[in-house]
């Protein structure tokens, strides 16, 4: 992610330091009839940078090779020859022949024969042209009458008779018929090719980007799109955005008819007056690889860019674009030229798709990448490299290298540039250093990310990013919102610049979060407002700050912040103690964010400043809020960890609300004493048992009393918050009962019940069962009936707490209740807004039934239910499903989906060793071989392998499977050889074969894999992958199965796949292999003896409309080989059979499949949409027996006796 050192990647190099090597290409041409040709040829290859040697004088037939000829031969990598027309007739063009296919046989020096209008027969057997050059040649000799000078003519056309001969045999390129633009063009792109030729410039080395380099090479070789394609990196300054680009752009920018990097845009704009002028120009002249004439309007260079690029297909790198202005200029409006790539980096996320290029009507492709900084591991590595150059840290130094690996938070610049700074500097020096980092804001680091702020676009953005930098990272987003939308300040647009701009991200679970030197940057630049005196700022965060500042009892009026945490500074033993008196604050007139946390506090309350806006005083050591706080303005209220007890005071006591009325002043309509307060956090207090008073908090938006375990009741009166969104009593374990209020409010969107111990004894009801309670709801209560009329229907000691749920609720979450299936009413359609649901941890068998009745559910989670083992036609508007659990022992598990499903995502664990049975439909199913039907086996051919006797695979542990996935059923049983009845055989891992022809169908094809097993530590079998090759169609299947290994005990076993085929796949007299490639960690173990196959071909006498096709279940998948399998196939065209792409969404192909598919390949889609059930009548649908077929004859089989049916009964597992 940062430049190393400068070095040549590959074997490329600067031509002057390759290996002793001055020139790239040594010319080899006559110029009599291409010269025009070979000079465009010379200024192509000089233009892609590769150093060429090409000799311009005339050559004189019957002129000896000169000295200098021979040595640029010599010291050239490769050799183009320009067989022409005339080539043979020049003594000195056979001569350079003979010694180029010399040097080709002592220095693999590559030899590029171009025949330019001629026939590589006719230089091979000297006709035509070179026919009549080679006899006037002989008739030279012949006419020599010097003996000695006719034996040398002799011997030299000998040499250079068998140089043409071997020139004609060498893979050359043929100019007839090609266009000569093209031709060249083919040219430069195969000696770049060929010589490995990447860049004249030193590509830098990069750390910790494989995946990065991975993904935008991809990306570039991905050629699906029609139109402009547009990549944005995105990062913070100094995080590797050009590095990245750079070494790209140095790798395949030979690969287009034109390339052009334009570097440090930004800041060349800025430092100059004609700055984008300059610019612009330097793109026309890499475009039209000419020197334009220079212009002084924007708008005529733009217009001349927009005639370039629609013209060729071009590769264009902008670095560092800080302003949509730049980008107009330089892309302009009306479109690429169809297969162009432009790569844009910047800090600002919403350029690129705001620019003009994208008000167009054919919209540019666009692809973001963001670079977030190095792993631990790599940091260090960097860090090491500058400081010790070395991997490591020298002994004695491993803390202090920890601990600015921490600070820099795999920041790729910042670890440069201090590692090189304490180059050769000893341990006390670099503690200083560490420290006086996070005081001092002089570094280059901070320079470069000081840009990013400096170019927000309002004082409100400014500001809101100094609040967020000293007191709300780590914060949840809404929350933080909520607060600073109190202070005054514009958040909606602020937010969004802040993300734009890479200041500020959002985690996965609503936090925000910012890089460390950000953060720093964002205190740095408060600390600026006045470096001496901390007491005039804005904002104060440092505990030697702030005791400085109560203690000198310095004027603080501008001071609208401060943070104080005793408890992180207790554990960091940077303070022993301190006590803080009220009168401190008095002065803090625009204080409006507070936050003590464990802090003493002596003096009335009556002296905190009344504009706050949010108070924090975690560990607040009384037992009620003190009456005299001033919280008319408070807007967010957080008293996490404290002794409180109860919470409610001023509802309960009338007096001590009457007395705050006169401190408040008299008016006819009073105000509130929590009137504006929206967020309240009572979290972890072990005394808190009550909490009530809800009347008096209206403007109430969240409510969050998580881990108070001594709670017991929550008031009624809740439902007066009619602002209520967000509900958390997570793990309130004493909670008696929910309010049964709660139902009536109508704007409540998120309620989270985790680890309440809502189990059977809390549900179910006291007075009657369930069962009757729900049959006395059916006969007695519409269930369009609103929750709270519901309520007043059942007696208040005998209801399910169900019936108590906001119908507005958009989330809720029942996590680690105890809840088993029979725990949930039959109906939850009254939650018809509710779209995610969690019930992780519960002991759930199988999904209740009233989830079905969820009109628009699309997030369902059932983590770690242990016990669940059936959840069957979820919500067809799911788009999400978790079933992950971690478990040695896993159950067998059915998932099955409606035919309307919308396409959704899910996370199930992935295991080593499946269970003996488990259906993901649509995915895989997994059964014993026992328990598959007759006529399925007798549809696949496996009839005649007699496996259902066999129900051991070696041990009473290990039973025979039967796998299915993409149209691929499989099993694994112990045996010494293949069936005798399998005539089609090969030793080894491969076999190859054509389909036979047949009056019948086509379906599909069995392949067995006879494999031993050798020098094994454990009794485990690792599933191959499998290579099918459609020579024909020019198809490819790679196929992994979805079990990791299996048990077996003996040393022998086949692996049996049988593989369903359409006629778009395959049909007969396809020529086809099969190859068996052992994954690396077991190839020394598992050895393939010996591939077979048979065939399968439908009965053409079944009547198919009485027949019903047994494997029509397993032929409705939707991700089965002739059905919907884009999102596994490559850019090269091969589809890679994983399940792991469900879950693993990348445009990255693994290194597993290199081998097979290239290393440019990727996938097509970056994710796969998963729809169990077809929608389509694929070819290999259809009714009609099925038969097998091998070599010698065709098997008459009887009729089925019985048809497999669709499974899909609840607790039917296959």
């Amino acid at each position: 992610m940062v430049v190393l050192s400068e070095h040549s990647e590959g074997s490329s190099s600067s031509s002057s330091t390759h290996k002793g090597h001055r020139y790239d290409v040594f010319l080899s041409f006559r110029g009599v009839d291409n010269r025009h040709f070979t000079t465009y040829l010379y200024k192509a290859l000089m233009d892609a940078k590769i150093t060429t040697f090409l000799d311009d004088e005339e050559i004189e037939i019957g002129e000896d090779l000169k000295p200098e000829l021979e040595s640029a031969i010599k010291v050239s990598r490769a050799s183009i020859i320009m067989l022409s027309k005339s080539y043979a007739t020049s003594t000195r063009c056979l001569d350079e022949l003979v010694l180029i296919l010399e040097q080709r046989m002592k220095s693999n020096h590559v030899v590029v024969p171009v025949f330019y209008h001629v026939e590589p027969t006719h230089a091979r057997k000297q006709k035509s042209s070179f026919g009549d050059a080679m006899a006037k040649h002989r008739q030279r000799m012949e006419a020599e009458t010097d003996a000695n000078k006719r034996s040398k003519l002799a011997q030299k056309m000998e040499k250079w008779n068998r140089a043409l001969v071997e020139v004609a045999g060498l893979k050359g390129k043929d100019i007839n018929g090609r266009h000569e633009m093209e031709f060249i063009d083919e040219i430069v792109k195969d000696i770049h090719r060929r010589l490995r030729i990447s860049s004249r410039s030193p590509l830098p080395q990069l750390m910790g980007m494989v995946y990065s380099i991975e993904f935008v090479t991809s990306w570039l070789k991905d050629a699906s799109s029609h139109t402009t394609n547009i990549l944005t990196i995105l990062g913070i300054g100094g995080i590797g955005k050009t590095s990245l680009a750079k070494y790209i752009y140095g790798l395949h920018c030979h690969e287009f008819h034109t390339s052009s990097y334009i570097e440090d845009i930004g800041r060349r704009c800025r430092g100059k007056f004609s700055g984008l002028l300059d610019l612009q120009k330097q793109l026309c002249d890499d475009i039209s690889k000419t020197s334009s004439m220079k212009f002084h309007d924007v708008s005529i260079y733009t217009s001349k860019i927009e005639n370039l690029v629609a013209r060729k297909k071009v590769f264009l790198v902008l670095d560092d674009i800080d302003s949509l202005d730049q980008l107009d200029a330089l892309l302009g409006s009306k479109g690429f030229h169809p297969g162009s790539k432009v790569i844009i980096t910047t800090k600002d996320t919403w350029l690129t798709e705001s620019c003009a290029l994208f008000k167009t009507n054919v919209k540019p492709k666009h692809t973001k990448h963001v670079l977030k900084g190095l792993y631990k591991i790599e940091s260090q590595k960097l860090l090491c490299f500058h400081a010790f150059m070395s991997n490591n840290p020298k002994e004695g130094y491993e803390e202090v290298s920890e601990n600015l690996v921490n600070y820099c938070e795999g920041h790729p610049m910042a670890l440069k540039v201090l590692g090189r700074s304490l180059h050769n500097r000893d341990v006390p020096y670099w503690e200083w250093y560490i420290d006086r980092l996070k005081k001092e804001n002089d570094s280059p680091i901070n320079n470069v990310l000081r840009m990013s702020f400096d170019s927000l676009p309002s004082k409100h953005n400014k500001d809101m990013f100094k609040h967020i930098a000293c007191f709300f990272v780590g914060v949840d987003r809404d929350v933080t919102e909520t607060i600073l939308q109190a202070c005054g300040l514009e958040t909606r647009t602020g937010f969004t610049n802040l993300i734009d701009r890479c200041l500020l991200s959002i985690g996965w679970d609503n936090e925000l979060m910012m890089h460390q030197l950000v953060q720093d940057i964002g205190r740095f630049i408060v600390c600026e407002e006045s470096p001496e005196k901390p007491w005039k700022r804005s904002r104060l965060w440092c505990h030697e700050d702030i005791f400085k500042v109560l203690e000198e009892k310095k004027s603080t009026r501008n001071l609208l912040g401060l943070a104080l945490d005793m408890q992180r500074l207790e554990k960091e033993k940077l303070c022993a103690s301190f006590e803080l008196k009220t009168d401190a604050l008095s002065d803090m007139d625009s204080l409006m964010l507070l936050q003590l946390n464990y802090v003493q506090i002596n003096g009335s309350y009556e002296n905190f400043p009344e504009e706050l806006r949010w108070l924090c005083m975690h560990g607040f050591p009384l037992k009620s809020i003190p009456s005299d706080l001033p919280v008319e303005n408070l807007v967010a209220l957080d008293m996490s960890y404290s002794n409180i007890e109860s919470f409610g005071i001023y509802y309960n006591n009338p007096q001590r609300l009457h007395k705050r009325q006169k401190l408040i002043g008299s008016c006819s309509k009073y105000k509130r004493l929590l009137g504006s307060l929206k967020i309240l956090n009572l979290s972890f207090c072990e005394q808190l048992c009550s909490v009530g008073g809800f009347d008096e908090l209206p403007a109430l938006e969240r409510l969050i009393v998580r881990n108070c375990i001594g709670l017991l009741e929550v008031c009624e009166s809740i439902d007066q918050c009619f602002e209520l969104v967000f509900v958390d009593l997570s793990y309130c374990i004493k909670l008696e009962k929910l309010p049964r209020s709660l139902g009536m409010l109508k704007k409540v969107k998120t309620l989270l019940l985790n680890g309440c111990h809502l189990g059977e004894s809390r549900i179910k009801t006291r007075g009657m069962n369930s069962s009757a309670l729900l049959k006395a709801n059916n006969n007695g209560i519409n269930t369009k009936t609103s929750s709270s009329a519901i309520i007043k229907a059942i007696p208040s000691d005998s209801k399910l707490f169900s019936l108590s749920l906001p119908k507005s609720l958009v989330k809720l979450s029942f996590e680690n209740n105890n809840l088993s299936t029979e725990s949930f009413p039959m109906d939850f359609s009254c939650l018809s807004m509710l779209k995610e649901l969690c019930l992780d941890d519960n002991p759930i068998v199988s999904l209740p039934k009233c989830v079905r009745s969820l009109p628009r559910l699309k997030i369902l989670s059932m983590r770690d239910c242990k016990k669940l083992t059936s959840v069957e036609h979820p919500p067809h508007t799911l788009t999400y499903l978790d079933l992950y659990f971690d478990s040695n022992n896993p159950l067998p598990l059915k998932v099955s989906f409606d035919p309307e499903m919308s396409p959704i995502h899910f996370s199930i664990d992935w295991k080593i060793n499946a269970p003996s049975s488990f259906e993901f439909e649509g995915m895989v199913k997994i059964q014993p071989m026992a328990g598959v039907e007759e006529n399925v086996m007798r549809s696949l051919g496996w009839n005649k392998l007699d496996l259902l006797s066999k129900r051991l695979l070696g041990s009473e542990e290990s039973e025979i499977q039967m796998y299915y996935e993409f149209g691929i059923f499989s099993t694994i049983y112990g045996g010494q050889e293949m069936p005798n009845w399998i005539t089609d055989r090969s030793m080894g891992p491969s076999i190859s074969f054509s389909i036979p022809s047949s009056p019948d169908r086509f379906r599909g094809l069995n392949f067995f894999n006879d494999c031993t097993l050798q020098f094994r530590e454990d009794n485990s079998f690792y599933f191959p992958i499998i290579i099918i090759r459609n020579i024909t169609k020019n198809l490819t299947w790679i196929y992994t199965n979805y079990v990791y290994k299996v048990d077996v005990s003996g040393d022998c076993v086949i692996f049996l796949s049988h593989w369903m085929f359409g006629m778009n796949e395959m049909e007969g007299g396809d020529h086809v292999t099969i190859t068996v490639s052992q994954k690396h960690y077991c190839i020394a173990n598992q050895v393939t003896k010996e591939c077979g196959v048979s065939f399968v071909f439908s009965d053409g006498d079944t009547n198919e409309e009485e027949e019903e096709d047994v494997l029509s279940y397993y032929k409705s998948w939707n991700h089965i080989i002739g059905g919907d399998l884009i999102g596994f196939q490559t850019t090269t065209g091969e589809y890679i059979l994983n399940n792991m792409r469900f879950m693993s969404p990348d445009l990255v192909v693994s290194s597993l499949y290199r081998q097979f598919v290239g290393e440019d390949a990727s996938y097509k889609e970056e994710e796969v949409s998963f729809r169990a059930l077809s929608q389509r009548k694929s070819d290999i649908l259809g009714n009609g027996q099925i038969k097998t077929w091998d070599q010698s004859q065709k098997s008459q089989e009887p009729k089925p006796s019985r048809t497999l049916e669709k499974l899909t009964s609840q607790g039917n597992i296959l």
